[in-house]
């Protein structure tokens, strides 16, 4: 076998700051249709008829068949601080592949995917702060090298896992002095052990959620968490972001999966001495780093419970006569206790989006779907501008897909739902692959946008949805914004006190002056709604520095005070200086 080749950030299969792969994406056809190239989604090579008019009906603009606004050529950066001692004693430690200070690089790990704040900023404006060396580690020798380095000569580090954080946590603070290195991951990929007895896989920290399902279901396992990010975003990330998963309800959420970690830190190293069943030995100081932001140190591996695949898997959906019977049947679905793996429901606007992301059929296949149609909303009554969705993932053995499907029927009968069978449910769930590839298509026509996700008891679920909504529409006025907000929610979890629901909001920017940092504060106002009418400050993205303004308000100061007091026993010296949550002000 020949020698395997590095890995970099700048390479031929990503985008780099754009999201996904460089084969895939939204494109507009000179006849106003939309088609997504490559070959890696069902949605790939179909012509997309209907996405541009439903667009521009909601948000009230006019698609262009040329970009409205161009992209930079050259991405703005500035000279990188230089620390020479430490760049000689680097230079003498490694080899010259583990490091580089290339711009497009450092451009490359300034930043996370969030929209407006950073990946916009990138693209048609600038950036104001950057990681003035990427380095790349191989091993946990490795990084205890660096990290003694770094302490030795005062230089910051910044972990990087697989760059799709959405909080700014990536971001070099705006006053830091001293030289800042982006440690990046994605080398250490390997999958050290798989115990089939105990049902566990050892893994390192930098390998993807893509790479990690490809290895072991080769083997016949999986873990099952699928972030929709799970393409790019490694297993690092999501302990440090404490991350959720589409089939959370049959896998669990990341804190759920993770049996053991190991994370270096300035001070030492923070594991336990092996994975355990459970066990009570006081406080367990592994379950302090899920949600550490980077502060502390670098996450090197994990020992994560895994499954065998499941012998049967299907899809479901069922359509309701409005949000609120919706709302109830997830109520039900939960306390039932046989919840499918993936249990959503999107909101009318939503589900009118997903439409509008199908191809238009032909002949008898069109015919049917039109007849479909037509049952639905004129026999049967649903009204076409009110009507919610649920899709389901089902997977377990052939007994449990069953007693899943005959509850879910049983259910949706006292709801007075309508089952719309396996290609609906199919559709609605590979469907949240490629959504995330709409942002780069409508930043061409000066339309911003974003998701925001937050944890909401059952109770106050239409509350914070009415007034979220409420909102929006006076944050546009008051701004001056051209057209129409677009608005829009899914349940995407649920629990047995609440849900988590995603949010995503969009509008034209058509003729504003610095559009990206409007939008930041109109997002910054929604995200002070959701709090204040029940909603968390998030479900699994995490804080960084974009939601940290909320943490008094969602931690008491003794929490404070205690993660602060641990940040200072690990890290005395703020070499992981990335600022992140409340760790420093």
């Amino acid at each position: 076998m020949g020698k395997k080749e590095k890995f970099f950030g700048i390479n031929d299969s990503n985008w780099g700051h754009k999201w996904g792969y460089r084969d895939s994406g939204f494109i507009i056809n000179k006849d106003m249709s939309v088609s997504f190239s490559g070959n890696r989604y069902p949605i790939c090579g179909k012509r997309l008829p209907n996405f541009i008019p439903f667009v521009e009906g909601i948000l009230g603009v006019d698609f262009k068949l040329e970009p409205k606004i161009k992209e930079l050529d050259k991405k703005h950066i500035v000279k990188p601080k230089i620390n020479e001692p430490f760049m000689a004693e680097l230079k003498e430690v490694f080899d010259k592949d583990r490091f580089t200070n290339e711009e497009k690089e450092r451009v490359l790990h300034s930043h996370g995917q969030h929209s407006t704040d950073e990946v916009y900023k990138v693209l048609y404006n600038k950036l104001e702060t950057f990681a003035d060396l990427v380095f790349y580690i191989e091993s946990e020798d490795d990084t205890t090298k660096l990290i003694l380095l770094a302490k030795k000569h005062n230089v910051c580090l910044i972990p990087y896992g697989g760059g799709t954080n959405v909080t700014n946590a990536l971001r070099p603070p705006k006053q830091e002095g001293r030289m800042v290195v982006s440690v990046d991951t994605r080398r250490m990929d390997a999958v050290e052990s798989i115990d089939e007895e105990n049902l566990m896989a050892t893994v390192q920290a930098g390998i993807t959620g893509k790479a990690l399902e490809e290895a072991l279901n080769k083997e016949g396992f999986t873990v099952g968490h699928e972030p929709d990010s799970y393409e790019f975003s490694t297993v690092g990330g999501w302990i440090s972001t404490n991350a959720a998963g589409m089939k959370k309800h049959r896998y669990g959420n990341i804190e759920d999966i993770v049996q053991n970690l190991t994370m270096i830190t300035p001070v030492g190293t923070i594991n336990q001495i092996k994975p355990l069943t459970r066990s009570s030995f006081g406080i367990k100081a592994q379950n302090i780093l899920f949600g550490s932001e980077g502060n502390l140190g670098i996450i090197t591996k994990a020992t994560l419970k895994i499954h065998r695949l499941p012998e049967s898997s299907a899809y479901e959906s069922i359509i309701f006569n409005d949000w609120e019977t919706g709302v109830r049947f997830m109520y039900d679905l939960f306390h039932s206790n046989m919840v499918p793996a993936s249990a959503r429901l999107a909101d009318n606007l939503q589900i009118r989006l997903g439409n509008a992301l199908k191809e238009e059929k032909e002949g008898l296949s069109g015919a049917l779907d039109r007849l479909k149609k037509y049952i639905l909303f004129n026999i049967k009554g649903v009204d076409p501008e009110r009507f919610t969705a649920a899709v389901f993932k089902i997977e377990g053995s052939l007994s449990e897909v069953k007693n899943q499907r005959d509850n879910l029927t049983i259910l949706a009968k006292k709801h007075g739902g309508i089952l719309a069978g396996e290609s609906t449910g199919e559709s609605g769930y590979l469907a949240t692959m490629v959504i995330a590839y709409i942002r780069e298509l409508i930043f061409t026509q000066n339309i911003l946008g974003e998701t925001m996700e937050t944890a909401v008891p059952w109770s106050k679920i239409n509350q914070v949805k009415g007034e979220a909504f409420k909102l929006v529409n006076q944050l546009h006025k008051e701004n001056g914004l051209p057209g129409k907000p677009f608005f829009t929610s899914r349940i995407s979890k649920i629990y047995h006190t609440g849900v988590c629901m995603y949010n995503t909001i969009a509008m034209s920017f058509d003729g504003i002056e610095n559009p990206e940092d409007v939008f930041t504060k109109i997002e910054h106002k929604m995200r002070e709604n959701f709090i204040k009418n029940g909603g968390s400050i998030s479900h699994h993205h995490g804080v960084g520095k974009l939601r940290k303004d909320f943490m008094s308000d969602t931690i008491s100061e003794g929490s404070i005070d205690m993660v602060r007091g641990i940040k200072k026993s690990q890290d005395p010296d703020n070499i992981f200086g990335v600022k992140n949550n409340i760790v420093l002000d």
